[in-house]
């Protein structure tokens, strides 16, 4: 394998770890992409592509719930159209940020020392909400009060910070509402669905020039073997998520979080 390739692996892994956990996938692209040398403009497009065949992991994971949804919205059946309108009102704060916010956003990514300190600042917030929030009964993302629905989309928009983390900021928001821990968590996964189509959708077309061209540095294939990797390791890595949470909480995924950030911090301003 050339030194591409490797490196669309090595992303592909990380990606696939990170994607669903509350660490900041992107975060942690970035990170890994400055302390292990790489180009990080070079391979900018591809951080946020290789997010989609995540995202696919959720389809195929949780297939028929979305069959289930996609008939029962067709038959008008009350739950399927909650939960359609659950994802869709809580994915539209950050689509519309996203868009207003893009320059500020595309700069603090070019800034791994405030993903750094977001990954520690959300690993204490993490810490703070796991011991005070109040854990409700389970109950499926189609019961959930509007309300809560959009307050959560709007928590989502706190990821828009690199390295506060898109499941972290949706998971916490819910907690702290006193929605349940695997409430929560499918709740983030089903909101990545959208979320990250759109994401990924606008980075594809902001570069379609340069991706077809074949002016890229980093190009179609590296990009085809580092989705595939990350689709593997999330489907890994999504069964995991939803078991170990609930015996064991967030709280080991905070102190990781202050860990990696604070020692990525002291290399960074080492350097």
């Amino acid at each position: 394998m050339d030194s591409h390739t490797i490196t669309a692996v090595i992303l592909g892994i990380v990606e696939g770890l990170t994607e669903f956990l509350p660490v900041s996938s992107t975060g942690h692209l970035i990170l890994a992409t400055e302390l292990l040398g790489f180009n990080a403009k070079e391979w900018e497009v591809f951080n946020v592509v290789i997010q989609l065949p995540a995202i696919l992991a959720v389809v195929v994971l949780y297939w028929r719930t979305f069959v289930d949804v996609a008939k029962g919205a067709l038959r008008a059946d009350p739950d399927s159209l909650h939960f359609v309108r659950n994802v869709l009102v809580a994915f539209i704060p950050s689509a519309i940020l996203g868009v207003l916010l893009k320059k500020k956003i595309d700069m603090l990514m070019e800034t791994p020392a405030v993903v750094a300190a977001a990954l520690v600042v959300g690993g204490v917030l993490i810490l703070v909400i796991e011991r005070l929030a109040r854990q409700g009964e389970y109950q499926p993302v189609s019961k959930l009060p509007l309300p809560k629905a959009l307050a959560v989309g709007v928590m989502q928009c706190l990821a828009m910070i690199p390295g506060m983390s898109r499941s972290a900021s949706t998971i916490m928001g819910a907690l702290s509402m006193g929605i349940n821990r695997k409430t929560a968590a499918e709740f983030s996964f089903f909101l990545a669905v959208p979320t990250m189509f759109g994401a990924t959708a606008k980075q594809l077309w902001d570069n379609r020039h340069e991706l077809t061209s074949g002016a890229a540095s980093v190009g179609w294939g590296d990009i085809a073997v580092g989705g595939v990797v990350s689709f593997l390791v999330s489907l890994v890595v999504i069964k995991f998520f939803v078991t170990y949470i609930g015996r064991h909480g967030f709280a080991p995924f905070a102190w990781y979080r202050i860990v990696i950030g604070a020692g990525a911090l002291v290399w960074l301003l080492g350097v």
